[in-house]
């Protein structure tokens, strides 16, 4: 915006000086024109000096009368312009001969309150701070995926099955029976060794989990590897979700697979003490020198009896009247002396039971059991066989269950055929 009009002081003067007035009753003076010239020079160098810090743009001294100064920013000082604000009086401007210094009033940052004496430039409006980008929005996670991709499938399918990785079954028979294959006996005693010790490993403690130190101290003692440490492992549910207790209350650390190990669990839904199914697993033919096509299926074929034990609880009732009503006391401890050689531990009864019922009816490859091993001949074992299938609660582990031939002599069934029992007893 541009400058207020200027007042001129009237007659001759016009060339000379030009002063701002305001109306007076007196004629100006005249007298010594030269020196009030001159003062008001010096004045006018004095306050462009006064006013040089806060007026860094001030135009030079020339020598001239103070200069009106044309609107400022808000936050250029006063001027000693007169304030036409209506609470403070205009000051009026007298030619004195000698103006003191003093009398220009001392440059001041404006108070935020005080009037512009004349218009200005508006002040420009505080820059409002940009409202903030907005994040990209990241796309929705995905749903978590599984870890397993369950399938299903009977004892032929699970023989056809040649995994490149992991593979999880349910037994299409009884589908609270889980069954991993796994590529190699490596991996399989990555994700369970730790879990038989625990379980069923003499020597070891059945109240802790070991560390990666004591598990590979154990699996060394026993002139074994991680491999070699069960061709098939066998587990309730309950089991599992102990184990896992076990671990976090002493704050062991597993190992990715079994990690891995307990997710699945997670997602079968074995998450508490009451939990109902059974994992089972064996490995891929090939995985060992020693895992031939037959021998995976008499691996399956043992476990899957295991899993019936599990989940079934009348076949439970059945193995238990087998073992203490059936079996004299001679061969439980001819069948305990063989479990111990095999480093099961003989004190706990549920696991001798279990594995009588796999070893003498379900495991018939001599490189795994003979009857020889806990003294038995052929021919009792064909007739306990023989017995034991004839009551067997499970349609499809009865059909699983194959004959052996039987001596002449023993063609019929024996009195101690094992009945099931009215109630369970353990």
């Amino acid at each position: 915006m541009g400058a207020p009009p200027r007042r001129r002081g009237p007659g001759k003067d016009d060339d000379a000086t030009v002063v701002l007035r305001a109306p007076s009753a007196r004629p100006p003076r005249r007298r010594w024109p030269w020196l009030a010239g001159g003062v008001l020079v010096a004045g006018a160098a004095v306050a462009a000096v006064a006013l040089h810090p806060w007026t860094p743009t001030a135009p030079p001294v020339v020598h001239a009368p103070p200069p009106v100064v044309a609107a400022a920013p808000a936050t250029a000082p006063v001027r000693p312009a007169p304030a036409p604000a209506p609470t403070r009086p205009a000051p009026v401007a007298r030619p004195a001969p000698a103006p003191a210094p003093a009398a220009a009033p001392s440059p001041k940052p404006p108070a935020p309150a005080a009037a512009a004496p004349t218009p200005s430039a508006p002040t420009p409006a505080a820059q409002a701070p940009a409202a903030p980008t907005p994040a990209a929005q990241a796309p929705p996670a995905p749903p978590a995926e599984k870890p397993f991709a369950l399938h299903s499938a009977d004892e032929a399918g699970l023989l056809a099955d040649s995994p490149a990785v992991l593979t999880v079954f349910r037994f299409a028979p009884d589908p609270q029976v889980v069954v991993l294959d796994f590529p190699s006996l490596q991996q399989q005693g990555e994700m369970l060794d730790r879990v038989a010790a625990l379980t069923e490993k003499a020597g070891e403690p059945r109240d802790r989990v070991l560390t990666d130190a004591e598990l590979a101290e154990a699996i060394r003692k026993g002139g074994d590897t991680v491999a070699s440490y069960y061709y098939g492992h066998d587990y309730p549910a309950a089991a599992l979700v102990r184990f896992f207790a076990l671990a976090d209350r002493e704050h062991v650390t597993l190992d990715p697979p079994e990690e891995r190990l307990r997710a699945l669990t997670k997602e079968l839904g074995w998450t508490d003490a009451h939990a109902k199914g059974a994992l089972i697993s064996f490995s891929r033919q090939g995985a060992d020198k020693d895992i031939t096509a037959d021998v995976r299926a008499v691996i399956l074929h043992h476990e899957l009896s295991h899993g019936a034990f599990f989940t079934e609880p009348a076949y439970a009732d059945y193995t238990w009247h087998f073992w203490r009503d059936t079996l004299t006391e001679a061969e439980r401890g001819a069948i305990r002396h063989f479990l111990g050689s095999e480093d099961y531990d003989t004190a706990n009864e549920e696991l001798m039971a279990n594995e009588a019922q796999a070893y003498l009816m379900f495991t018939d490859d001599p490189r795994f059991f003979l009857p020889l091993n806990i003294g038995m001949t052929e021919a009792r074992r064909a007739e306990l066989r023989a017995a034991f299938r004839a009551h067997l609660p499970l349609p499809w582990l009865r059909a699983a269950l194959r004959p052996l031939p039987l001596p002449a002599a023993a063609a019929a069934i024996s009195s101690s055929a094992p009945r099931p029992p009215a109630t369970a007893s353990h």
